[in-house]
């Protein structure tokens, strides 16, 4: 038997959102209280939390994908220094998850700073 490890090839994010942290935060405290759900999972890599949006799975996005390339349909994102797994304001909590051990979302992170409005980094 053969095993193959191929990793992806391309990232392509069709629409980049910055926000302040602070009031990304507060926008999801709101959202989440509006909408009685439960607590919300951001992800943070170097110095970025970011939340992706795909694009439905579709024979078009298979065939990409098997091709090597992702496609999101958005990526909002939000300079923060430091991790925290935890974040309560507005009465609401949010969760971080650190996925920096992910090679592609490190390079995330860097692409992002780089475009960054906010970031003195870039």
């Amino acid at each position: 038997m053969e095993i193959s490890i191929e990793p992806w090839k391309r990232l392509v994010i069709h629409e980049v959102i910055e926000y302040k942290f602070e009031d990304w935060v507060k926008q999801i405290a709101f959202s989440t209280r509006s909408s009685g759900g439960g607590i919300p999972t951001m992800q943070w890599t170097n110095g970025i939390v970011f939340s992706p949006a795909n694009f439905p799975t579709t024979n078009s996005t298979v065939q990409e994908q098997l091709e090597g390339t992702l496609h999101w349909s958005s990526v909002s994102f939000a300079i923060k220094a430091t991790f925290e797994k935890q974040i309560v304001k507005e009465n609401a909590t949010i969760n971080l998850v650190d996925v920096s051990v992910n090679e592609i979302f490190k390079k995330l992170a860097s692409s992002l700073k780089a475009h960054s409005k906010y970031t003195t980094d870039g």
